[in-house]
Parts: structure tokens; C-alpha cells; sequence
């Protein structure tokens, strides 16, 4: 990640995660559901094809780390960083410390990732704690990982880092947070606005220290730069918050539709049960297996 093609990789993939997230709070805040995402039923009620219960979250997340991986040890084409003693130096010093940083925190999303295959693919019921644990781990990993790597960095450096922080703590706390109290609404917009300030950042990131629009690098010693920074970040505040209600739109026209369709063509619809409870949900699925 010490390319600029590597902060903007990071930066996707935050970014592809909370416009996903977004679309899923909009739609169950518009349909009035108590849960974010319906529980999967009983491993013995679900399918018996494979690739019908292959968590595509959860593999999606393995992929997409695992090249985040590979990027860091072999890109530009020429390098490996796998190297992490210099055993040939009497003083035997570590090699290539960022781009240890940067892979130990794909692997810890990586490790959420396969959390959410074996909990949705290989236990006996899906367990939505572990599952939360798991990823607000990887945030917290995500934390205390970029506070090490500000060690010897410059002035400019260390501030887009310390206000990269600020989203990503908030991010793991919410999920720390649900790991005991889910099912909050609230919790859901407050983590899906900082996910998208996180991702937005982390792309206003990758400009300002590698490929700045002016073609004129920002100055630590320069005051006036190092304020834009932080106003900077406000804005992204707001733009987090302005292309969630965007989405919530989006969704609420997309969603009026199919509900004014729906009720066109058959008067009588209800609209099924999603709570986790729900005793009518679990007898419709025992149906649907049918």
C-alpha cells in the first residue's frame, strides 16, 4: 500500500462494503425490518447445492484481501517483500515494515471473512455474534496498526492518518457495540455513514500524499495546507452523509415501486415476516424446502 495504487485498492474495497451496506440499511429502514439481514434457517432446511449456500459477502472478502495480499508482496512486478529478517545484516533488522503493516490488516479481514463462510456454511446455525466479533476485530487491528505506523512519518503524513482513524474507530466500535445490542437501526446508519467516510477519505488519502490535482505536493510546513486538511475531512463528513441520503432515495423510489406494483397486481399481499423470531417465518422456509 505504499503506492498510490495501493491506498486506492483499500480504498475500493471500504468503499464497494459500505455502498453495499447502504443499499441494505435503506431498504430495511424502508420496509421496516428488525433485523438488517434475515437469518439463513437451519443447516439441515437449507439447500443441498453448495453454491446455493456459499456466503457471497464473506468470499467476496477473502478475494478481495487476498489480493490486497499478493499486491503487497509483489507489486510493482519485480519485487517480493516477502522478506521480513534481513539474515544476511549481523544486526538482523526487519525488512519492508509497512508492508507488513498493510498485510496483517487484510489478513485480519481476510479471517472475518472465513469466519463468515464457516458460520453460514458449517455450523449447525448461523452465529451473527461471532460473525461481528470477527469483523470489529479486523477494525480494531485496523487501529492499532495505524497508529504504529505513524511512527517515523512526516507532519502531513501523520495527520491524514489521525483523521483516518477517527471513522475507523467509530466503525469497530458500532460493530463491538452490536455484538451485545444488534439490531439497531441507529447503529446500522451511524456505521454505513462512517464506512463511507472512511472510504472517501482514504481516496482523498491516496491524492493528497501521492498525485495532488495542482501537481504541487502538500507542504507540512505550509499552515494553510495543513488546515485545508481538516476541512477537508468535514466535507467528507458531509459528503458521507449526503450520498447516503442519495441511496436512501435511490431505494425509497425503487422500493415505492415494487410496493405499488406488487399491490396492483395482487390486492391481498402482505408482506412476509423478517423478524428472527418469527415463528411464521421459520414455517414459510420449512415450506419453501419443501
Amino acid at each position: 500500500m505504499g503506492t498510490i495504487e495501493g491506498h486506492l485498492l483499500a480504498a475500493a474495497f471500504f468503499l464497494f462494503y459500505a455502498l453495499y451496506y447502504s443499499v441494505l440499511v435503506s431498504l430495511a429502514l424502508l420496509r421496516g425490518q428488525r433485523v438488517l439481514k434475515p437469518p439463513l434457517p437451519p443447516r439441515e432446511k437449507q439447500g443441498h447445492r453448495l453454491w446455493q449456500r456459499v456466503p457471497l459477502e464473506g468470499m467476496v472478502k477473502v478475494v478481495m484481501t487476498l489480493t490486497g495480499i499478493l499486491t503487497e508482496f509483489f507489486y510493482p512486478p519485480g519485487i517480493n517483500r516477502m522478506k521480513m529478517v534481513d539474515w544476511e545484516d549481523p544486526q538482523r533488522p526487519f525488512m519492508f515494515t509497512d508492508a507488513w503493516h498493510h498485510i496483517t490488516m487484510y489478513l485480519f479481514f481476510m479471517l472475518s471473512g472465513v469466519v463468515d463462510i464457516v458460520s453460514q456454511l458449517c455450523l449447525a446455525q448461523q452465529s451473527r455474534k461471532l460473525e461481528r466479533a470477527a469483523e470489529a476485530m479486523a477494525f480494531y487491528v485496523l487501529v492499532l496498526l495505524m497508529i504504529a505506523h505513524l511512527e517515523n512519518k512526516s507532519i502531513l503524513e501523520i495527520r491524514v492518518h489521525v483523521l483516518f482513524l477517527v471513522p475507523t474507530f467509530l466503525v469497530a466500535l458500532v460493530l463491538n457495540i452490536e455484538v451485545w445490542v444488534p439490531d439497531q437501526p441507529p447503529l446500522w446508519v451511524l456505521k454505513t455513514w462512517m464506512g463511507m467516510v472512511l472510504s472517501t477519505w482514504m481516496l482523498q488519502l491516496s491524492v493528497v500524499m501521492y498525485s495532488p490535482p495542482s501537481g504541487q505536493p502538500w507542504k507540512a510546513d505550509n499552515p494553510k495546507d495543513m488546515t485545508f486538511l481538516s476541512i477537508f475531512f468535514c466535507w467528507h463528513l458531509g459528503l458521507g452523509a449526503a450520498l447516503l441520503a442519495a441511496i436512501y432515495g435511490l431505494c425509497s423510489l425503487w422500493h415505492h415501486h415494487c410496493s405499488s406494483r406488487t399491490a396492483t397486481l395482487d390486492p391481498s399481499y402482505q408482506p412476509c415476516p423478517t423478524e428472527s423470531n418469527g415463528g411464521e417465518l421459520d414455517k414459510l422456509r420449512a415450506e419453501a424446502m419443501l
